[in-house]
């Protein structure tokens, strides 16, 4: 039984990548690492992985392929998706490459049992507990999401309550980002039977804005699977969040404690890319725990961390006058 984490990246997340195979490297040796290709900008990931003794690449087109026909299949059982998304420029799939994680499920995927992350995500304390959870369980999750559905499935779809019951809306979903599971589940006979379903009317639950997300809880719902969030099983004294959004926890020795607890993992969900290159090239923008990203993202090369000599402008601070007055400009012209 091989249990490993993977993850999903290409060179434009190359700095968010560091940062989390070095927190799992601190936190969590024991695991095996697989970073999945996002897409083939990958100069500097392959050259990182290759320095890496506990570190993979998975890039092999036949199994992505496999993953991107059902990703397409899906969708073309749509109604306005594809259209929609046509019309806003984008060709087939909306973010079709971020289905690429689906290959955690593929027989020639080299983990039985695994743990996927995104890449803008730190491991601050051992995922042992969700390993052991998954001798019990199909699926285990660690998140909030069920707290807010509508980033999941089109709660205005009449149909949603009819596949999915409210008890089971409430407790089953999850965020992509994180989630643990085996390899095997999803062969093509099952793909088949879950994208006719879709066909028959099923597809118009699906949430067209994340659209990975959605399919990957729609498939595993639809198919029956049990799903364990630790966030609705742990005790109040147990239990943790992970979100960057939430802004309590407190920082000891490069880790995270919610009220005393430590974090088994920090999401740094809904901040750019773009946002944590600018802060590794020099640029003094803060964000929430942005300490601790710095710390694992130098962790081999602490000379090279950025040091910041001007006042910090904070992330999503309102545009300056001068910002709005450039912008008015412009409209105008």
């Amino acid at each position: 039984m091989v249990d490993g984490i993977y993850t999903l990246a290409n060179d434009g997340v190359y700095d968010q990548l560091i940062a989390l195979l070095n927190s799992i490297e601190a936190n969590a040796s024991h695991l095996p690492v697989c970073v999945i290709a996002y897409d083939k900008r990958l100069d500097r990931v392959q050259q990182e992985v290759a320095t890496r003794k506990n570190v993979t690449l998975l890039n092999d087109p036949a199994i992505f392929a496999r993953w991107e026909d059902f990703s397409t299949q899906v969708w073309q059982t749509h109604l306005s998706a594809l259209q929609t998304w046509q019309e806003q420029g984008i060709s087939g799939v909306y973010r079709l490459s971020c289905n690429h994680r689906y290959v955690s499920f593929d027989p020639e995927a080299p983990f039985d049992r695994f743990m996927y992350l995104d890449a803008d995500t730190l491991v601050l304390n051992s995922p042992d507990l969700i390993f052991d959870r998954l001798t019990q369980y199909d699926f285990v999750t660690y998140d909030f999401q069920y707290k807010n559905p509508s980033h999941i499935f089109n709660i205005a779809s009449p149909k949603l309550l009819e596949i999915f019951p409210p008890e089971r809306i409430n407790s089953e979903i999850f965020c992509s980002g994180c989630y643990a599971s085996k390899r095997g589940f999803f062969p093509k006979e099952q793909r088949d039977w879950l994208v006719s379903k879709l066909a028959e009317g099923e597809s118009e639950v699906l949430y067209m804005r994340a659209p990975n997300q959605s399919v990957l809880n729609y498939m595993a719902m639809r198919s029956g699977l049990s799903i364990h969030n630790l966030a609705l099983h742990l005790s109040k004294e147990q239990c943790t969040g992970n979100s960057v959004t939430s802004l309590h926890f407190e920082e000891q020795n490069h880790l995270l404690y919610d009220h005393g607890n430590p974090l088994t993992y920090l999401h740094y969900i809904g901040l750019s890319s773009k946002l944590f290159r600018q802060v590794c090239a020099g640029d003094n923008i803060d964000f929430p725990y942005r300490d601790i990203f710095l710390h694992y993202r130098y962790l081999h090369e602490p000379e090279n961390r950025p040091v910041f000599t001007t006042k910090p402008t904070v992330h999503n601070a309102p545009p300056s006058i001068k910002q709005r007055f450039l912008r008015k400009l412009k409209l105008s012209r």
